[in-house]
């Protein structure tokens, strides 16, 4: 039986987005005035409150292809939290994010001003397709209060940006608090339906041929100064600081101009956390054509920094700025900054998931992953951290196994040598440090300088789907990355980077409040099973109160409630069918176990 075993599905979650307590609610404010523009160049996640009412589309620099210039704002099937805006249907088709703009006064212009709203836009980008039945839409407010439709666009698959140019002409329009609303519909767990979009303007005085905005701007991020991994800890790059740095650090110019133009630009470079002064770069000088990105370059610059401790965080702030063309060029893309991080993790990843990974298990095998890193000298491992995409239904009581390696047969020893291996972990999804999970090993592992890997093994039975693992499609270079689902060990095929970060130097404590190592086998039972009305609980009993939790495959939480070793729960109303049963005393958290309702 041959298939395919790598995958790539959309993101179910984001976990930059998430309650903070702002609110981007109509504030009694004077209406805003002509022009109106945004290209969601700030460094905030949300779109800028003095421009916006709501905060449902993501503001980001990672999910945009060939982008317009830095920041676009990204809808997709997730609302203001970062999770589905449908949790239970996985066909549902709704009306997914907005965006609305504040009021605009209009009342002083008439359709001879020639007033025209343009903005750019991209199906897809880094992430999913929209379907056909799924759109992007733009509502205009009429004096009357009635919201209308004056654009949209079925889903596609990935194309360059395209502009738009709409004429306002009609008379109702042109009051004291106009407003426009974009709207996509998306199919909720079927894809993800991106669409990006950019350089929103609204102004007088234009024309259908007036598409182009007078600017010149950055656009990708500017790449990471070490040459393979985008962190790693700082003793561990001080100790071969020439093998880890790139020969250069770049990025790229867009302009937005008519004809070609003469840009100078420059960089400086400050350890953040201390606030100290590392390098001033010297001007350059270049020439621009419209619309045709120009990259930018610079040679590696000297680095002598020395933090307060050996396991200290460091920071570089790189920062990357261009001089204005002109005192009518936006100036909010006249500055990108790349922080090049050094903690306490090895990474190949820049901290954002545009897609999942998962692995297509055969049923009698298990499913393994690990991911190739390198040492420079010794070094103790201490956990992992992991990025886990959401799925629907949920994943939360799938185990799994973390594995240290040093070797895997794929360099010709054609031998497996296993350092470490935890079981019983489940993957976690609340926001935490960095938002990955932290799962800290009980039995950490000292590493020699060299090669070693890291990963995780799925049991057989576990499920086709297996779990999510976040994605950054955003990496450039190899992913380091190996499975093995048929006994024997694959490189990976698939772009990107796995977001799994081995972390070393000082105890990093689990952000699980309750302790992936859970009870033995032998510790707790339920039976009869299956069962038909009464299910029976044993246990050791310790100071702690027990706490079970019974679920569906949805992961829907069905009946939880203390309970005693000994004492049983009434079952007899519940639905014929497959159900998960966990017991949790204090910080542990049981095996989960399967049974059957008749």
């Amino acid at each position: 039986m041959c298939f395919a075993q790598e995958h790539v599905t959309f993101v179910d979650h984001n976990p930059f987005l998430k309650p903070d307590g702002r609110s981007h609610a109509m504030a009694k404010t004077t209406a805003l005035s002509l022009p109106f523009f945004d290209d969601f160049t700030n460094y905030d996640l949300f779109p800028d409150a003095s421009k916006w009412v709501d905060m449902e589309v993501y503001v980001n620099n990672t999910m945009g292809v060939g982008v317009v210039s830095r920041g676009v704002a990204t809808f997709d099937a997730l609302n203001k939290y970062g999770i589905p805006y449908d949790t239970i249907s996985n066909t549902a088709e709704i009306y997914a994010d907005s965006l609305t703009s504040r009021p605009i006064d209009l009342l002083a212009h008439s359709p001879a001003d020639s007033i025209y709203f343009s903005f750019f836009y991209q199906p897809q980008g880094n992430g999913f397709s929209p379907e056909t039945d799924d759109s992007l839409m733009l509502f205009m407010l009429k004096k009357n209060g009635i919201w209308t439709k004056v654009w949209s666009m079925e889903g596609t698959t990935l194309q360059p940006f395209q502009v738009v140019m709409i004429p306002i002409v009609d008379t109702s329009f042109f009051y004291s608090s106009f407003q426009f609303r974009f709207v996509n519909k998306a199919s909720i767990n079927t894809n993800d339906d991106v669409w990006n979009i950019d350089y929103v303007k609204l102004d007088a005085f234009r024309n259908i041929y007036d598409t182009l905005v007078s600017d010149v701007g950055f656009g990708p991020n500017p790449t990471y100064i070490l040459n393979d991994y985008t962190f790693m800890p700082y003793h561990q790059f001080s100790a071969n600081m020439a093998g880890e740095l790139a020969a250069q650090h770049s990025d790229s110019l867009v302009s937005r101009y008519t004809n070609s133009v003469n840009v100078t630009y420059s960089y400086t470079v400050r350890e953040e956390l201390s606030n100290t002064p590392m390098y001033t770069g010297t001007n350059n000088t270049t020439t621009i054509q419209p619309l045709v990105p120009q990259g930018i370059s610079f040679p590696m610059y000297p680095i002598s920094y020395s933090p307060p401790s050996a396991n200290s965080k460091v920071v570089f702030e790189n920062k990357y700025f261009i001089q204005s063309i002109s005192t009518t060029d936006p100036t909010d893309n006249d500055t990108i900054v790349c922080e090049q991080i050094f903690d306490n993790y090895l990474a190949y990843d820049d901290g954002t998931a545009e897609q999942s990974y998962y692995l297509n298990l055969f049923p009698t095998l298990p499913g393994k992953l690990a991911i190739e890193y390198h040492l420079n000298q010794p070094d103790t491992l201490r956990g992992v951290a992991i990025y886990f995409g959401r799925q629907v239904p949920t994943a939360w009581y799938k185990t799994f196994s973390l594995v240290v390696y040093s070797d895997i047969g794929v360099t010709g020893s054609g031998t497996e040598t296993l350092l470490d291996q935890e079981d019983d972990f489940t993957p976690k999804y609340i926001d935490t440090i960095n938002h990955f999970w932290y799962y800290s090993l009980h039995n950490p592992v000292a590493l020699p300088a060299g090669v070693f890997y890291v990963g995780t093994i799925q049991p057989a039975l576990s499920g086709s789907d297996s779990l999510y693992f976040g994605l950054d499609v955003n990496r450039v270079g190899g992913n380091h990355l190996y499975y093995n689902t048929l006994n024997t060990w694959q490189p990976s095929t698939i772009s990107g980077a796995l977001m799994l970060r081995p972390l070393f130097g000082q105890f990093t404590p689990s952000t699980d409040n309750i302790r992936n190592i859970t009870q033995t086998e032998n510790d707790w039972s339920v039976s009869p099973n299956p069962v038909f009305d009464k299910l029976t609980f044993s246990f050791i009993a310790n100071a702690h109160p027990a706490i079970y939790q019974i679920t569906d495959l949805q992961g829907k939480l069905i009946n939880t409630g203390q309970i005693k070793t000994g004492q049983s729960v009434d079952l007899s109303d519940l639905p014929s069918g497959m159900y998960f049963v966990r017991l949790i005393q204090g910080d542990i958290s049981s095996i989960t176990r399967k049974i059957i309702k008749q």
